[in-house]
């Protein structure tokens, strides 16, 4: 056998197995999700995933660390507040039922593990530190932490000024 006609067998070899890595990472990718995220073969309609959970805190602190009204800033977003909070969830501890409707947040999961009943998705979605949750119109939902150790989020949101903070609207 050439040189030449190794190289060339060596090119297909190659070929084949890119065309096949490509493949089987476009096949994973239908199925799963960024972590944090309800996998896309999991999404359903609101409504149709997770039964709403329990309607009061237990075992969580939430502490507002800053807040700005949005109308004094050069977006001049009049009613709205960009406000970051502090959740602390004991292991067992839950985020009640809520919805983020009319609240688009961001949830960063700095230490620990949380599971997440989301309507919009089939399955419990576990969130572990570094994940984001982005929570949207749409979104109504409840955590807890199943975990044997507390677990840290910080939550950024567009919190409604006519509305006054409420420990179980979260």
């Amino acid at each position: 056998m050439s040189i030449r006609t190794t190289s060339n067998a060596w090119r297909r070899v190659a070929q084949a197995s890119v065309l096949a890595t490509v493949a089987a990472v476009t096949a994973l990718g239908a199925s799963t999700a960024l972590a944090g995220e309800c996998p896309m073969d999991k999404r359903v309609a609101d409504g149709r995933g997770q039964p709403p959970g329990p309607s009061m805190p237990q075992g969580v602190t939430d502490s507002v660390r800053a807040m700005t009204d949005l109308a004094n800033e050069p977006l001049a977003l009049q009613g709205r507040q960009f406000r970051l909070r502090q959740l602390d969830i004991q292991p067992g501890g839950i985020v009640p039922w809520h919805s983020h409707d009319n609240r688009p947040a961001m949830i960063y999961t700095v230490s620990g593990e949380v599971t997440e009943y989301a309507s919009s998705c089939a399955v419990p979605i576990v969130h572990r530190a570094g994940d984001v949750a982005p929570e949207k119109n749409g979104t109504s939902h409840w955590w807890k932490n199943t975990g044997s150790t507390p677990a840290v989020l910080i939550s950024v949101d567009l919190f409604p000024m006519d509305k006054p903070h409420m420990e179980h609207d979260m």
